[in-house]
């Protein structure tokens, strides 16, 4: 976790982001609460979940002002009940105010898609499959969004377009089939000198067995497939690859995917369709 705080990334989306919400300064605040001012705050959850983004959060307030300081009550990846304060934020009253819609931003995002990682996560336990993102994030959020599928108990899927081979349908379109794709592509990392990972998308039983001829493929990924027909697709594989199940995933069916013997399950909705967790900032205030 400490080196993701360290990366120069995380600093760059939380000064963009505080940019985008200050401005040239928080005008109601600097007419209304003295500078002198020193407040005390508390982070609530109104609603059960799993906590993410703490140390984001503190973060935020820490550059706003460094006089804040910021005390966790509970670790991130924690599953907390309505009611509880997650954590406490001292320092210039001003200076909390301005930093609080920026952090609970953070926060709340976070927290969501830890919560229904953690829902899928717990849906499949004991199945031996893992819960992995895509690349379906908000457009300049994507590490923290992955972080926060992380600390929900899910796996990351490839960060970007430079890190993996993911040839998809649209690639196997272009190629005029799935063998001329795979083919291009092998002999394309060949003689870029390139080594990463490659994953075939398939939609049906006879692009696995055209995808399983040849060597150097590292993952197939069965695309809006039945459970009648990802049974077949596993026992197809045969463990030759590492197999991943996408599509139409939701918390009534993904047991059942699960149970196929998949090593991967895909799902979009952890990033793109986050429900935030409701969380808020209470203050006092006392003077210097």
């Amino acid at each position: 976790m400490d080196d993701i705080l360290n990366d120069s990334r995380i600093s760059r989306i939380i000064q963009e982001a505080l940019v985008e919400d200050i401005g040239l300064g928080d005008i109601t605040t600097e007419s209304i609460v003295n500078s002198e001012i020193l407040g005390n705050g508390v982070l609530l959850v109104k609603e059960n979940g799993v906590v993410a983004g703490l140390d984001i959060a503190a973060l935020v307030f820490q550059y706003v002002d460094p006089e804040n300081t910021f005390t966790k009550m509970v670790d991130d990846g924690t599953r907390i009940d309505a009611g509880t304060v997650i954590a406490k934020v001292h320092g210039p009253l001003s200076n909390i105010l301005k930093a609080e819609r920026t952090a609970l931003n953070f926060l709340q995002r976070m927290s969501g898609i830890a919560t229904i990682t953690r829902q899928f996560v717990g849906a499949v336990a004991g199945t031996g499959a893992k819960i992995t993102d895509t690349r379906k994030t908000a457009p300049g959020l994507r590490l923290i969004d992955k972080l926060a599928v992380k600390t929900g108990g899910g796996v990351n899927h490839r960060f970007g377009l430079d890190d993996m081979v993911l040839i998809k349908d649209n690639h196997i379109e272009a190629a005029g089939g799935i063998s001329k794709a795979i083919d291009q592509c092998l002999s394309y990392l060949s003689a870029s000198n390139i080594k990463v990972r490659i994953e075939v998308e398939t939609k049906n039983l006879d692009e696995i067995r055209e995808a399983l001829r040849f060597d150097g493929i590292h993952r197939i990924m069965f695309d809006n497939f039945t459970i009648d027909e990802m049974h077949k697709a596993v026992v197809l594989v045969s463990r030759k690859v590492e197999t991943e199940a996408s599509g139409k995933v939701n918390l009534e069916n993904v047991q059942k995917i699960a149970e196929t013997g998949v090593d991967f399950i895909s799902i979009g909705a952890l990033t793109h369709s986050v429900k935030a967790l409701d969380i808020s900032l209470e203050v006092k205030h006392s003077p210097r």
